[in-house]
């Protein structure tokens, strides 16, 4: 008698666990997300080839590509908990593009790769509807990616993803920020409302472990309907379009630092000068209200929370002190609230937040 998940006796791929005709439908079910980016001078092609074809702009005397691959952490462990995944994709392309513009470059196209226990193309088209919408935020095209289907890897319903995304920038407008920065120069925040897509693992620890709180439950006191499970889902900012447009302002950028894991005090000294501490003052902006949840709720300490967490910092702009408010008035034209959070000191490389 033959096994029932055989044809004419032998094994299948999809009784092995890898169901092509479902990769197919999902290709075929986010055709018109990936189409919606290819607004994006540049794209040759559509998705279906080897390979993703992109065409360098115009105008550059000596073009330099610059590349970034990130993935969004825990934050997907939020999701598969609330079979939420149609934001996290915004995520996704935010963790990518908004490393690329800290070198001064303008982001040309993104590819994501989705890794599944079982390809289910309606999440599939989930987890594209966020990466389609952060592209168009961005403004850059989807020229490709992979859907990987892992059974006995992943289960059925859980899934992982990584981006990549490549920009282009001016070999002389490149931004070396050790190279740049010195002591006097400001410090301009770009305010981030939340998590964005670091610290998940100490967040979840707090309030899902130690705190023993739901996903559904409000996410503090008096906050209603918006529950924990909506704070801990908010999408990224995407910042780069704002700070390209604070760089075309006329504005001397001297650095810019991408705050994500290790916090200001691990991201801030990657883009200054081995000679100058960053001193940033807390009061200058404001901290979003989650964080004070995981902090009381895990007993975290304030060092261990700056380490994590951005604090309220999507981006940091470092900028000589008579740029200083032309850098806030471009960030807040772009719709982006910034503010004056520190300036640099001679030292040695350290930050101090006061």
């Amino acid at each position: 008698m033959s096994d029932p998940g055989s044809t004419q006796g032998g094994l299948t791929y999809a009784a092995s666990g890898v169901d092509i005709d479902a990769a197919d439908d999902a290709v075929e079910a986010i055709r018109d997300l990936v189409a919606s980016t290819a607004v994006t001078p540049g794209v040759i092609g559509t998705i279906g080839g080897f390979g993703g074809l992109f065409e360098l702009p115009a105008g550059y005397r000596a073009p330099v590509l610059v590349s970034s691959t990130d993935g969004v952490g825990t934050k997907m462990a939020v999701a598969m908990s609330t079979g939420r995944f149609d934001t996290i994709g915004i995520d996704l392309v935010a963790m990518c593009v908004d490393d690329l513009v800290c070198c001064g470059a303008r982001p040309l196209f993104f590819l994501d790769y989705q890794l599944l226990g079982r390809v289910d193309p309606s999440q599939v088209r989930q987890v594209m509807v966020g990466v389609a919408e952060g592209c168009r935020q961005a403004g850059v095209a989807i020229v490709g990616g992979e859907l990987a289907e892992h059974p006995g890897l992943l289960a059925p319903g859980e899934l992982d993803v990584a981006g990549f995304a490549v920009g282009v920038v001016e070999r002389s407008e490149i931004i070396d920020g050790p190279a740049r920065t010195r002591d006097g120069d400001v410090l301009v925040g770009l305010a981030s409302p939340g998590l964005r897509s670091n610290g998940y693992s100490l967040a979840r620890a707090a309030l899902l472990g130690a705190a023993g709180r739901r996903l559904d439950d409000p996410a503090w006191d008096g906050a209603g309907e918006h529950s924990l499970a909506d704070e801990l889902l908010r999408p990224s900012v995407i910042y780069a379009p704002t700070v390209l447009d604070v760089i075309a302002s006329g504005v001397d950028v001297h650095a810019v630092a991408h705050i994500t894991g290790g916090g200001l005090p691990g991201n801030l000294p990657r883009v200054l000068a081995s000679d100058v501490d960053a001193i940033l003052d807390r009061s200058s902006w404001e901290t979003p209200r989650i964080f004070s949840e995981i902090q009381v709720a895990g007993a975290v300490s304030d060092d261990e929370m700056a380490k994590v967490f951005n604090l309220g910092l999507g981006m940091v702009i470092v900028v000589s002190e008579a740029d200083a408010q032309a850098t806030v008035e471009a960030a807040e034209r772009a719709g982006r609230r910034a503010s004056v959070v520190g300036r640099l000191v001679a030292g040695a490389g350290r930050v101090v937040i006061d």
